[in-house]
């Protein structure tokens, strides 16, 4: 079993014990390496984000939160090349780019032989001129969309006016390569869109946003006919 296959098999093995945790030596025999070989691979998921943890003390081990985690998904080398190219062209300045591209290093991890190949081949072949969104920002607004947050936002109009917002995110919206944070407008009592870029500051105020229908917020808009992208609309739950 080469190490890829065998980092894999680990998680598999911690998901199935879990909540009792194993000892290194409990798995160095299962998998047939020595402790120090089963302790660098424990080491290397946790440091590559998979929930890991040591138990210390006695009756201890290692352990894993299996609601965490995701059991083995089999991709065909055709999708798993399309997923690894769409992931590598993930824009820098794209929303939860950084959750795309440890997606990305997870799939090609996976991945052997003349499919590894092709997937890289293919990555290749795909450039992006990227926009300029700041780091912190587009923090920010990801982590107000997941956690339902107003946001008081610094932003610069295409006339290169500057005003401060109070808004409610209520979703974001890709155009044209642009992407925008789609909310309810504390400060103006409307929907607006706010062009990621053009956001020069982004911080949470500490209270909730109100629930809002982003189709509702476009409504009369230049994106009042924007629909939800196919690959994403069968994750969607029905009304």
């Amino acid at each position: 079993m080469n190490r890829t296959s065998r980092l894999y098999a680990l998680v598999e093995e911690l998901r199935a014990s879990a909540p009792r945790p194993l000892t290194v030596a409990a798995l160095a025999a299962r998998f047939e390496v020595s402790t120090r070989t089963a302790q660098r691979d424990l080491q290397a998921l946790m440091e590559s984000g998979v929930p890991v943890r040591a138990i210390p003390g006695r009756g201890g081990g290692w352990t894993i939160d299996p609601a965490m985690t995701l059991p083995p998904i089999h991709f065909t080398a055709e999708e798993a090349s399309a997923l690894a190219a769409a992931l590598a062209a993930a824009d820098a300045s794209a929303p939860y780019a950084g959750a795309a591209r440890t997606a990305y290093q997870k799939i090609a991890a996976s991945m052997t032989g003349p499919a590894a190949a092709a997937s890289r081949d293919l990555a290749a072949r795909i450039v992006a001129l990227p926009a300029r969104t700041d780091t912190a920002v587009r923090a920010a607004v990801e982590q107000a969309l997941t956690d339902n947050m107003a946001l008081r936002l610094s932003y610069v109009d295409a006339a290169g006016r500057e005003s401060d917002r109070v808004v409610e995110p209520a979703g974001l919206l890709t155009a044209d390569g642009r992407w925008y944070l789609i909310a309810w407008c504390r400060t103006r009592r409307a929907g607006r869109g706010f062009r990621l870029d053009r956001i020069a500051a982004a911080a949470p105020i500490g209270e909730q946003a109100q629930p809002h229908d982003l189709a509702e917020l476009l409504l009369g808009s230049a994106a009042a006919d924007a629909v939800q992208p196919t690959a994403l609309a069968s994750l969607t739950p029905p009304p």
